[in-house]
């Protein structure tokens, strides 16, 4: 799709748009499924003072917990994709706050039943979880006592739940600031004016003249710079409220709190971070040679994404990227196939920019309906090929989730979830280098690959240090102000870019325009998910049916297992360092060819 004109939402075909008919036919369907959620509510605290009187009891409270989480999940997918397809809308906007709204009066009405079903004897509650017909629930009461020493009395997890709705306005006034209220202008490209937003921005950095890219680059973060304070503030907002919560239920951190319900050790975050510094020289080492393909004489923050090989096509349009993902994944057989590429063009996906769009990529799914997935799928950018298999990957883990476990344990984790979508990654890389068809394109492919692999390695694995840094500063008395945060930042960018980076004044402004940061010690996922991904995809290509078949009793696990333990089912071991220093001496492969070719 051209960026020429970014559209309307009401002037993008049908056929472009997700089907979201498959949650609800119309508002007025959705409307009556909302004035359901108090009725559904009633019946949940009607169980209040009674979940121990019998197994009985019990049993029919937690289907009709079942009951009112179904409900609840599909009316908020559907205001929330609404909403995320065009922020702009003031209707998306206010289905989505009434939404919320119910949400939080829900919770606070239901803050008894954990601390309640946490309050039965555990002689008792385990012997229950032992008949037959506590068999969907087992697997969620057990993960539910695992959190019983950080779970509070009734009176203050219905506290907890009604802050939750002003916890979130960090994060709610920085994505309208960043996707709705900024104006980044034009650029001067190809004879005329283009708009800059954060869609077309990865383009225009990676356009070969380079007086475009430094155009691009500090009309961008010239915008940021205006709101500097306030973004700061924005965020050190949304540390604050970690900080509290987790101080409030008695973890010893912020960072102990985002782990604990997952069961990863504390060792798995900082080893991560020790072992990519210990292979910083690889990564310093690409950036000269980058330098020296270039040819420039100093190297500019603008100057990381350009690609290091010229004049190799690109276009792929959106029909083409799924026949990719087709071939890429047939190692994966039909089933897989069929049902990723028959949803990619049947509904599952919202395609391309529109005004007022959610900047980037997701995939967002419920127990009904589609695992859908938004993009801003540009067919001039080869990477929206891998975005479009990694957003996929993430939906067909839903999808065989859904259909292989019961509504109270069909959740996996997000530290599961960067792994299918990494996963496919790599086969799609595979299959482009075996398919080039010549040796610029394998050059262009091998770079390009070195680039995606740092920017999922190594720079997550900075992002991860830098939240770490900053809430372990708030924690231990330091609070924080905008040059402080920025300080925090440039430093790590100096220590990963190394020596051969001149930075802007600017540059720093990049650690607080990430929209992940407002959900702490998310983005480390994606640099161990992509450890274990080439390890497993390693082992399935060149493995045989059992290797195939345990990927599958992975990807079906859904929340049936903590994901250390899923992961080793797969064949991967995280507890280890190993997996992160294979990928890291992947990428050393990589830098290795790439001078030889280059």
């Amino acid at each position: 799709m051209s960026t020429e004109k970014i559209p309307l939402r009401k002037d993008v075909p049908a056929e472009h748009k997700w089907d979201l008919t498959q949650l609800y036919k119309s508002e007025s369907d959705w409307e009556a499924d909302l004035k359901k959620i108090p009725e559904f509510t009633e019946k949940m605290v009607a169980f209040k003072g009674r979940l121990g009187e019998s197994s009985n009891t019990l049993l029919a409270a937690l289907k009709a917990d079942d009951e009112l989480g179904l409900l609840v999940e599909k009316v908020y997918h559907y205001a929330s994709l609404m909403n995320e397809a065009d922020q702009s809308e003031s209707s998306n906007q206010e289905r989505y706050n009434k939404v919320m709204m119910a949400y939080t009066n829900m919770s606070s009405q239901c803050s008894f039943f954990t601390p309640e079903l946490l309050s039965i004897d555990d002689e008792k509650i385990n012997a229950w979880c032992e008949l037959p017909e506590f068999a969907d629930y087992k697997i969620s009461i057990k993960k539910a006592l695992h959190s019983k020493p950080h779970i509070l009395s009734e009176k203050e997890e219905r506290l907890m739940a009604l802050q939750s709705e002003s916890g979130q306005t960090a994060s709610t006034v920085f994505s309208l600031l960043n996707d709705v209220d900024m104006d980044f202008g034009t650029v001067h490209c190809d004879g005329g004016d283009r708009p800059l937003t954060h869609s077309t921005w990865s383009n225009f950095l990676e356009n070969q003249d380079r007086s475009i890219r430094q155009e691009a680059y500090t009309k961008f973060y010239d915008q940021f710079e205006k709101h500097a304070n306030t973004l700061a503030s924005l965020y050190a907002g949304s540390i604050n409220n970690d900080i509290f919560v987790a101080r409030a239920r008695g973890y010893k951190s912020s960072l102990d709190m985002a782990l604990y319900d997952d069961k990863v050790p504390e060792s798995v975050y900082r080893n991560l971070i020790e072992t990519v510094h210990k292979n910083l020289p690889d990564l310093h080492r690409f950036y000269s040679l980058r330098k020296k393909i270039l040819g420039v004489d100093e190297l500019r923050h603008w100057d990381v994404y350009v690609p290091l090989v010229k004049s190799v096509k690109s276009k792929v349009t959106y029909e083409e990227s799924v026949e990719i993902c087709r071939n890429a994944m047939a190692v994966l057989g039909k089933e897989y196939t069929e049902t990723l590429c028959g949803g990619l063009l049947g509904g599952w996906c919202d395609r391309y920019e529109n005004k007022g769009k959610h900047s980037g990529a997701f995939s967002s799914g419920c127990y009904e309906g589609y695992p859908y997935i938004l993009l801003n799928y540009d067919d001039n950018t080869l990477r929206d090929v891998y975005t479009m298999a990694h957003e996929g990957g993430h939906s067909m883990h839903s999808w065989y989730s859904v259909h292989n476990n019961p509504f109270s344990c069909y959740e996996y984790t997000i530290f599961e979830a960067e792994v299918a979508s990494t996963f496919n990654e790599e086969l799609v890389f595979q299959y482009l280098l075996k398919n080039a068809k010549d040796d610029e394109m394998k050059k262009y492919l091998l770079a390009m690959r070195a680039n995606d692999i740092l920017a999922t390695l190594h720079r997550q694995t900075m992002f991860a240090e830098f939240e770490l840094k900053c809430h372990e500063a708030v924690e231990n008395g330091t609070p924080l102000s905008c040059d402080g945060i920025r300080k925090i930042y440039r430093d790590l960018l100096e220590l990963y870019f190394g020596p051969e980076m001149k930075f802007e004044k600017s540059s720093d402004m990049e650690g607080l325009r990430i929209p992940h940061f407002y959900n702490a010690f998310y983005v480390y996922k994606y640099a161990t998910g992509i450890s274990a991904s080439l390890a497993l995809a390693k082992r399935v290509t060149e493995g045989g049916e059992k290797e195939r078949e345990d990927y599958f009793k992975f990807l079906k696990s859904g929340g049936s297992r903590y994901p250390i333990d899923a992961l080793r089912v797969a064949g991967v071991d995280m507890e280890s360092p190993a997996p992160v220093q294979a990928a890291l001496d992947t990428f050393k492969h990589l830098v290795d060819q790439l001078e030889k070719l280059l």
